[in-house]
């Protein structure tokens, strides 16, 4: 099972970042929700992005470029395995600067890696 962090978690049912926290626990995965909204998503309390989480494999984006810029340093700092760039969430600025430190830049979908066994 791979630890996953989720930036851009949100209470809201209608969100992409929603669905996917309850697929990834549905599936096994343990959960780490990141984001401004206050709330919790599939039983997990949403974070501020102060505390580093070890042991993390992937972060996966539901963040636009524009406030992705402010997670930089907390995404680099907790140095999971891979990031995973779903749709609308692309930004070669970040995937450069986690390929010059080692970390996998991915641009899927997390909600289809999980639906088709490839997560």
């Amino acid at each position: 099972m791979k630890n996953t962090l989720i930036i851009g978690a949100s209470p809201n049912p209608m969100r992409y970042a929603y669905k996917a926290a309850h697929m990834l626990k549905a599936k096994g995965h343990p959960i780490v929700n990141v984001g401004v909204k206050k709330g919790e998503v599939a039983g997990v309390v949403i974070e501020q992005p102060v505390i580093l989480h070890e042991n993390i494999d992937t972060i996966t984006l539901y963040v636009g470029e524009e406030i992705q810029h402010s997670y930089y340093d907390y995404i680099l700092q907790t140095n999971p395995k891979r990031v995973i760039f779903n749709p609308g969430t692309e930004n070669k600025e970040l995937e450069l600067l986690l390929k010059e430190n080692s970390i996998e830049p991915v641009e899927a979908c997390t909600l289809v890696l999980l639906s088709t066994g490839q997560y």
